[in-house]
């Protein structure tokens, strides 16, 4: 007697290699995504920053020397968080639309956000985060004129602005380099470390070259999320560090006058900021592991297998003495995950059905 051969397993995909979940993924999908997204970003950006402009024109607000609209601190910070944070929708439709795959892919190897795990990474960022944040305001600073508090007036209305977009914004990054760019670079290596350099290179330059020192830690951050990413199969643990990060930091600019006016990135940090930076970064690293094997999230999912071809109708139905046949013997096809593995039928082949209005005469 043969015995039935089993039906193959589908390949386990870690984060990285999401772009392959679905049976219609092609080679040039991942590619073709990558320009849509960088044409799509640049277009929204200027769309928003002529509409903001427009609206601020007609709203009275000065001409700055370079010829843009003055906005003030809070005005001009919340437009340049907004285009940046257009750029998640962005990534949902190029996962959507040219990936052939659910939107949620990107989010994490489930299918979306999981909001739990995001809080728990969340609440192991904010006391490491505010510890770093101290440290670095008490490092000695250039000679300058001293910093003063801007006021409730000021930091009030700002503080509200930032923790409605600086969230988004930060979102928004993750979505494009550790979600993007890593599953797109990620379709066609198999180790993570291939995938993860060139989104933490590009993430880095994206903030401007600024010191040597505020470039590497810049491109540590997105090794180290990215990092985060596949072993913990999503985004989560990589936007809860880096919206608080921002939160912080932002909070800090904007409690001082004409703080938000300053045009100096992470990237032009001197080397002390970064020393503490990177510890804060280990220590964070640290407990999100030590999460992770108390939690266990879910790290790989299997990978949809590609429609088989159809069988030959030949080898389809088992032979039956010419006697008993009422009806010719049909095979209909049937979706390939709900095909069973049937003694004496090739692997994949559906049993036979009779045809329409034949039922109870065919012997098959």
């Amino acid at each position: 007697m043969t015995k039935p051969l089993a039906a193959p397993m589908p390949a386990l995909l870690p984060y990285h290699r999401m772009a392959r979940v679905s049976a219609r993924h092609r080679w040039w999908r991942p590619v073709l995504g990558t320009g849509f997204v960088a044409v799509a970003c640049v277009l929204v950006a200027g769309l928003l920053y002529g509409l903001g402009s427009a609206l601020g024109a007609a709203k009275g607000y000065p001409e700055a020397p370079d010829g843009t609209v003055e906005f003030g601190p809070v005005p001009g910070t919340a437009l340049d968080l907004l285009i940046i944070a257009a750029a998640l929708p962005v990534v949902l439709l190029a996962v959507r639309w040219t990936g052939r795959r659910p939107a949620g892919t990107v989010s994490s190897v489930t299918g979306g956000l999981r909001w739990p795990w995001l809080g728990l990474c969340a609440l192991a960022a904010l006391p490491i985060l505010a510890v770093t944040t101290g440290a670095m305001l008490l490092l000695p600073t250039d000679d300058g004129p001293p910093s003063r508090w801007a006021g409730w007036e000021v930091f009030g209305p700002a503080l509200a602005m930032l923790v409605v977009l600086v969230p988004l914004q930060a979102a928004a990054e993750e979505y494009v380099f550790r979600g993007w760019l890593t599953q797109a670079v990620g379709a066609f290596l198999r180790s993570p470390w291939g995938a993860l350099a060139p989104q933490a290179v590009l993430f880095a330059a994206a903030h401007g070259w600024g010191t040597p020192w505020g470039f590497a830690d810049l491109a540590v951050f997105g090794v180290v999320a990215g990092w985060l990413t596949v072993r913990t199969g999503g985004l989560e643990a990589a936007i809860g560090l880096h919206a608080l990060n921002n939160l912080l930091a932002f909070g800090v600019s904007a409690a001082v006058v004409d703080g938000l006016k300053s045009d100096d990135t992470a990237a032009d940090a001197p080397w002390q900021v970064v020393a503490v930076d990177l510890a804060g970064i280990a220590l964070y690293t640290a407990a999100v592991l030590w999460l992770a094997r108390r939690r266990t999230p879910t790290r790989t999912v299997p990978a949809s297998a590609p429609v088989p071809p159809p069988l030959p109708f030949p080898s389809a139905c088992p032979q039956v003495p010419a006697a008993h046949v009422s009806a010719p013997c049909v095979q209909f096809p049937v979706p390939y995950a709900d095909r069973t593995d049937t003694p004496g039928l090739p692997l994949g082949a559906a049993p036979c059905a009779p045809p329409p209005g034949d039922a109870g005469r065919n012997p098959c």
